[in-house]
């Protein structure tokens, strides 16, 4: 095989490379005899199907497939004997200059940039500690309790914590919104789901009860026309409710899939999740404490622009795809539009390719026992753990995402393990607070 290296850029480089025709056809005339040597048609017995018909059927794919073989040995091979380090995905297309009975393709890429002399003990890094304290499993059932919460109508005045049916219309200068009727909804006192000075007038209401309150909402409020106004609120309460929180006895906690019905138990499973949220909340932090002192320890290092640009782009197709899944209609995105998170993208490429480089430099290698740990950790958020287990060790892409995963947290570990750090002490509540 014929290799030719160019570079265009101080990160961009194009490689060249030939190699035989009769390579690929002789590949290729192997699969197909393979192929029909099993190959059920009708019409023809097994083994018995001739090459002109096998070519016909299956011809094409097992060419297409066969190439893709090939190109991607042929710029393996070239990559590793040019020492060559890629950031991000090459680009291959047929070369426009070949000679008779060869194959020529051209592959452009970017290459990981020089970052010199990486010494993490230069760094400095907070790392945040957490336990799950009994009253954290306390919450997490009255959490619980609240969920499964039934409400009863009442006539006695508004509470802290009843559900209030209400019409509400405001007046703000000339405007009325809305500009005829009234809305409708219902809140529960003290969870914030309407304006807080709203809320509160609610308080001592009865049904059939009607007030006027005069408010001022703030600058950010969510709806723009009222954001920064002062006006007058039209209440009205129309139905009262109180809750009525079920009890945890054996019932109850049975229904969460502790056959036993015991409360030990039950605080034993609540213990275990809790503590695996805790687990991903603070790498999560050491991830970010890590990342932003490899930021801004190594800003000035040019980056890959197409690696940046298709990191933007995949992190507004995240966005806009979360903005579907909420019921919400995204609208035209605009072209231009992925141009807003090119800045975080920058900070995610560059601490990607950081993690990356100490992982080369130190020989870091995927801990196996680490991966089972998270894999299991994963498998047992489910009601069939092992089918999970099993989803992933049969599919080549997933477990490929959690093995980069698992690398990604052994580095950030070593990493801070070797930079200068202090540890901070939360609650399990400051912990998963984002």
């Amino acid at each position: 095989m014929q290799v030719s290296v160019e570079t265009l850029g101080s990160l961009e480089r194009r490689l060249t490379f030939r190699l035989p025709s009769e390579r690929l056809e002789s590949q290729v005339g192997g699969r197909l005899r393979e192929i029909a040597r099993t190959a059920r048609i009708k019409g023809f017995r097994p083994g018995k199907v001739p090459a002109k018909v096998i070519e016909q059927r299956y011809g094409e794919q097992v060419r297409a497939e066969v190439l893709d073989g090939l190109l991607r040995e042929g710029f393996d091979e070239a990559v590793r004997s040019n020492e060559l380090r890629l950031a991000g995905q090459p680009k291959i297309e047929p070369s426009r200059e070949t000679a008779e009975g060869e194959l020529a393709y051209v592959a452009t890429f970017e290459v990981v940039p020089d970052f010199g002399e990486i010494d993490v003990s230069t760094l400095s890094v907070v790392r945040h500690t957490a336990e799950v304290t009994e009253e954290d499993i306390d919450r997490m059932i009255e959490n619980l309790r609240q969920q499964r919460r039934s409400w009863s109508v009442v006539t006695r005045p508004v509470q802290a914590g009843d559900a209030v049916e209400v019409e509400t219309w405001s007046q703000a200068g000339d405007e009325r919104l809305p500009a005829e009727g009234v809305e409708r909804g219902v809140t529960v006192i003290g969870s914030g789901g309407m304006f807080k000075d709203v809320e509160d007038a609610l308080v001592g209401m009865a049904a059939g009860e009607e007030k006027t309150v005069e408010v001022t909402f703030p600058a950010d409020w969510r709806v723009p026309s009222q954001a920064g106004k002062s006006a007058s609120v039209h209440l009205k309460a129309v139905q009262v409710s109180e809750q009525q929180l079920p009890e945890a006895d054996a019932a109850f906690i049975k229904s969460f899939g502790v056959k036993s019905g015991q409360l030990e138990q039950f605080r034993g499973d609540i213990r275990t999740n809790l503590e695996r949220e805790l687990k991903g909340a603070l790498m999560n932090r050491l991830r970010r404490e890590v990342g932003e002192q490899l930021v801004a320890a190594y800003a000035q290092v040019e980056l890959p622009p197409r690696l940046v640009e298709a990191e933007a782009r995949s992190m507004l197709a995240q966005q806009v795809e979360q903005v579907r899944r909420s019921g919400r209609d995204p609208g035209q995105v605009p072209a231009d539009a992925h141009e807003g998170f090119m800045d975080a993208a920058r900070k995610r490429v560059l601490v990607g390719l950081l993690v990356g480089e100490v992982a080369r430099r130190n020989t870091l290698r995927l801990d196996p026992k680490r991966l089972n740990e998270h894999l299991r950790l994963i498998a047992s958020t489910y009601e069939e753990p092992q089918q999970v287990i099993d989803l992933y060790r049969n599919d080549p892409q997933l477990m490929s995402g959690l093995q980069n995963r698992v690398m990604e947290e052994q580095v950030i570990d070593w990493i801070a393990e070797r930079a200068q750090h202090t540890e901070q002490q939360l609650s399990f509540q400051e912990a998963i607070t984002p």
